[in-house]
C-alpha cells in the first residue's frame, strides 16, 4: 500500500514525458491518444494540457466529457490511471496560463491561435499499478 499517494503519483507523473488521454468516440468506442505532459497540475487531481481546437479528441469530449489520464514510469514498470472529467477551456486567461515559449510551433497564430484550447482534466479516482500490484484510491 502506498504511504503518501501524493507523493508518490505526483513524482510518478512529473518524470513522465507523455501523458495518454482515454475519451470515447462518437460511437461508443474507447480511444487513447498520446499527448504531450501536462503543462501544470495541482496535486494529482487536476490538470492542464495543451491541443488543437479542432482535433477530434475535443469534439468528443465535449459531447462526453469522462475520461482517463495514464501515465507510466517504463524504467520500473510502474503506472497510474486517473479517471474523471476534461472541461474544454479557450478563454484568454486559461490560454495564457501554460503558454510556453517554442508553442508557436504548434499554434502559429500565438497564444490567440483560435486553434489552440486548454484541456482542463479532474481527477475523482485512480489506480496505481506497481511491482506486481494494483490498487485503487480516491482523488
Amino acid at each position: 500500500m502506498m504511504r503518501d499517494p501524493q507523493a508518490t503519483i505526483g513524482n510518478l507523473i512529473d518524470k513522465a514525458k507523455l501523458a495518454y488521454l482515454g475519451y470515447m468516440d462518437g460511437e461508443g468506442f474507447p480511444v487513447v491518444r498520446a499527448m504531450l505532459a501536462p503543462r501544470e497540475r495541482a496535486d494529482i487531481r487536476e490538470f492542464w494540457l495543451t491541443t488543437n481546437t479542432s482535433s477530434r479528441k475535443v469534439a468528443r469530449l465535449r459531447e462526453n466529457p469522462k475520461a482517463s489520464l495514464y501515465f507510466v514510469d517504463q524504467r520500473f514498470y510502474r503506472g497510474v490511471n486517473l479517471t474523471g472529467t476534461v472541461e474544454v477551456l479557450e478563454t484568454p486567461e486559461a490560454k495564457e496560463r501554460i503558454w510556453r515559449e517554442g508553442d508557436t510551433m504548434y499554434y502559429p497564430q500565438g497564444v490567440t491561435d483560435p486553434d489552440y484550447c486548454v484541456l482542463h482534466f479532474t481527477a475523482q479516482k485512480g489506480r496505481y499499478y506497481s511491482s506486481f500490484h494494483s490498487e485503487d484510491f480516491e482523488v
